[in-house]
């Protein structure tokens, strides 16, 4: 394969994980540790991510635990998650956290159906960047008779299907997010 078609596989590859870490961390009303992966907390000044002071596991689908490596740590990882824009009271036992994950009402589940759709389309924009780039670097290895018109063409039709499959991957993380967030 060519080189450009490679870099754009990756970079779109790379987008296409970047869109499945960011709609991981969107609550559905199950519990799910990635909901807490964008948490810092302040461990000896250094702001920390949660997973890295602590055992996030998942208790039931509605309640999270969180078991500090230090003890010292729980009211630093309570406050954490309490000023979060993730809307959830954490209560600790002295050792423990626990986060209990509330019922999404309808109207907050279509937001959040809507936050995945605007997220997957700021996505989708990447991508056809990535053609477009590809597609550029192709013109110009043609104007610089490095490849002929028929070699272009060809690996332009190359760079449209690896554009059409990621795009088509993304819509298929969009409808599987989707029927999550609205599952009651």
């Amino acid at each position: 394969m060519n080189p450009i078609i490679d870099d754009a596989k990756h970079r779109m590859d790379v987008t296409i994980e970047a869109f499945r870490s960011e709609i991981s961390k969107i609550r559905t009303g199950k519990a799910t540790t990635a909901l807490l992966d964008g948490i810092k907390v302040d461990y000896y000044g250094n702001p920390t991510p949660l997973n890295q002071v602590g055992n996030v596991t998942v208790l039931d689908a509605h309640t999270l635990s969180i078991t500090p490596w230090e003890k010292s740590l729980v009211g630093p990882i309570e406050k954490a998650i309490m000023i979060s824009d993730l809307g959830l009271n954490p209560a600790n036992d002295g050792t423990n956290i626990r986060v209990p994950i509330p019922a999404l009402t309808e109207e907050r589940r279509k937001d959040l159906v809507k936050l995945v759709k605007k997220i997957g389309e700021e996505h989708k924009i990447a991508i056809r960047n990535v053609r477009r780039d590809a597609n550029d670097h192709l013109k110009k290895e043609e104007k610089n008779k490095e490849i002929s018109e028929d070699e272009k063409k060809r690996l332009e039709d190359d760079v449209q299907k690896t554009t059409d499959k990621h795009i088509e991957r993304i819509d298929e993380m969009i409808a599987h997010k989707e029927k999550e967030i609205m599952e009651v």
